[in-house]
């Protein structure tokens, strides 16, 4: 198993209301999960090959719960990584040299049944974890924004964390709401759902934490 290692910062929006049953064991409620992601990777590295500053982004349908499986999904890797890059990239997206389930990226590849071809472009990526604000734009794949929630009598922003101890995918996220359209091979619409913004540090084994 070639060591790895990314820090940085997401997006995602699912179907899921503000708050997303996933993160608390329960089933979608909506029955299904659809969802977009974006992240944004500070420092990283898989085995000898550095990840700095590099971006990927993916979208993600599932007919029913995730764990029930018969996923399709596509993924996306910045145009600027070179080729070992991208190899490295991919290998981490889709579960490989990590122990199993130990991240989202494990999880999620372990239900997926229909995996199209990644794709390797321009990645627009803007997330501000604290503000609740971010972009995530593929051209002819994805625009995704990311806003606060917003008090729906005086319309001011409204602030809620989910807390993981032991989550495979963040310690802290930072909750808002977020609309989605996608086109291509797997086509999302999204308004207004499940927004969440998190700082990552991920490895072999999991998340990373102090």
């Amino acid at each position: 198993m070639t060591s790895w290692e990314i820090k940085g910062r997401e997006l995602v929006n699912c179907s899921c209301e503000y708050g997303c049953n996933c993160q608390f064991n329960a089933l979608p409620d909506k029955g299904h999960c659809h969802a977009v992601a974006g992240i944004q990777i500070e420092h990283g590295h898989h085995g000898d090959t550095r990840l700095d500053g590099l971006r990927i982004a993916a979208i993600f349908k599932w007919p029913g719960p995730i764990h029930e499986g018969n996923g399709e999904a596509i993924a996306f890797v910045d145009a600027k990584a070179d080729a070992k890059q991208r190899e490295s990239l991919l290998k981490i997206m889709t579960g490989q040299d990590t122990d199993p389930f130990a991240t989202m990226f494990a999880v999620y590849a372990s239900t997926v049944t229909r995996m199209n071809d990644p794709v390797f472009t321009d990645i627009d990526l803007q997330i501000d974890v604290d503000a609740r604000k971010g972009r995530i734009f593929v051209k002819d794949y994805i625009d995704t924004v990311g806003t606060p929630i917003l008090n729906k009598v005086t319309g001011a922003e409204s602030r809620a964390q989910i807390v993981l101890p032991e989550g495979f995918e963040y310690t802290v996220a930072e909750v808002g709401s977020a609309t989605s359209r996608t086109t291509g091979p797997v086509e999302v619409a999204l308004t207004d759902t499940y927004g969440q913004f998190a700082r990552l540090h991920l490895n072999n084994h999991g998340v990373v934490r102090a």
